[in-house]
């Protein structure tokens, strides 16, 4: 066999790709606008003024913070904030979100006594000549690994839903596997309904695992019960597989699908808080976050984890996740194609 001959027919085959890629429009633009669209969000979740070095919550009945109302309240590089009600925030405090708590209106203020921080802005507090009513409250601080995992384990659940589902189904309908199918009794409702299943048993058995091993190395914090964090699961599992199904309803093409499936995947890494809060940021991409799925997703589980939350007390996350589920699958059963036209 010639070696020219062989190499001829490689560049033959990669012209042919390449060809078929450019000609593909929707997959060239998915693949240059994601890019571009991931860039600019980022640098408006990242751009802005400098991160506060301590954060204060405030009550009191003024509509605005000033050193008018009590002269700490004029110290640079503390980001003082207004709170409805003071017990309200206690926790933060207790487990070092919130470095000091200030109530005004009884002339308190709560600092956590193992908190370095709050160390600190007592010490700066007691230089002023109003003086305030000490009160402490006791707890550890929530190590950022215990943060960090429901975001990695949600992170790993979403890629498996999105594109262990979406990406197949694109693939079964170009190949013709889902003709075949369209030729029994089947209907489209049942084919998604053991796509959901099959996928959701495989993705909270490993999941789960994940979980317990993890826990157990590293001695996770799990102030709520475990079946309470099985069931949000569950819920935020069951979401996520009906998005990529909502993706993949119509889709002939692997390469759109990918598209897609990357442009839901991405923005919701960003914005749904599986590395950092989105505390801080624009009210505008807080509000945003709140069409993801993950976003609520992380909510409950953090809230279970972390706080000790139960399935009564996140009844908002829970009514979202299944409200999505159900929308995103009637989507996907409506909308939904056998063939490749």
């Amino acid at each position: 066999m010639s070696p020219l001959a062989s190499l001829r027919r490689i560049f033959a085959l990669t012209k042919v790709r390449n060809l078929e890629f450019l000609r593909d429009v929707s997959s060239l633009g998915w693949n240059i606008i994601l890019p571009i669209v991931l860039v600019f969000g980022l640098a408006m979740v990242f751009t802005g003024e400098g991160k506060p070095l301590y954060k204060v919550g405030v009550v009191t009945k003024a509509e605005s913070l000033g050193s008018e109302l009590h002269p700490f309240l004029g110290t640079k590089y503390i980001d003082f904030f207004i709170v409805d009600d003071a017990f309200d925030y206690l926790d933060k405090v207790r487990h070092h979100k919130l470095d000091m708590l200030i109530d005004l209106k009884t002339h308190r203020y709560w600092v956590n006594e193992s908190s370095p921080k709050g160390y600190t802005l007592e010490r700066m507090l007691a230089a002023e000549p109003y003086k305030l009513e000490r009160s402490t409250v006791n707890g550890d601080e929530i190590r950022y690994v215990d943060w960090l995992v429901p975001g990695i384990l949600g992170m790993n659940m979403m890629f498996s839903c999105l594109f262990g589902v979406g990406y197949v189904i694109v693939r079964y309908r170009k190949n013709g596997y889902l003709k075949r199918l369209n030729a029994t009794p089947l209907t489209a409702f049942e084919f998604i309904s053991a796509q959901v299943l099959s996928r959701l048993i495989l993705i909270m058995a490993i999941t789960t695992a994940i979980f317990l091993g993890t826990e157990w190395t590293l001695g996770l914090r799990m102030e709520g019960s475990h079946f309470a964090l099985f069931v949000f699961a569950l819920l935020g599992c069951v979401a996520m597989i009906s998005m990529g199904l909502m993706v993949s309803a119509r889709v002939t093409s692997e390469e759109l699908a990918g598209g897609l499936l990357n442009a839901l995947s991405w923005p919701m890494m960003v914005l749904s808080g599986v590395w950092f809060s989105m505390e801080g940021t624009s009210e505008w991409l807080q509000l945003s976050a709140e069409i993801f799925p993950m976003t609520h997703f992380l909510v409950g589980v953090r809230a279970i984890m972390l706080d000790g939350a139960s399935l009564a007390d996140l009844l908002y996350p829970m009514g979202m996740l299944a409200g999505m589920s159900f929308i995103f699958m009637l989507i996907g059963a409506g909308w939904f194609k056998w063939r490749q036209e």
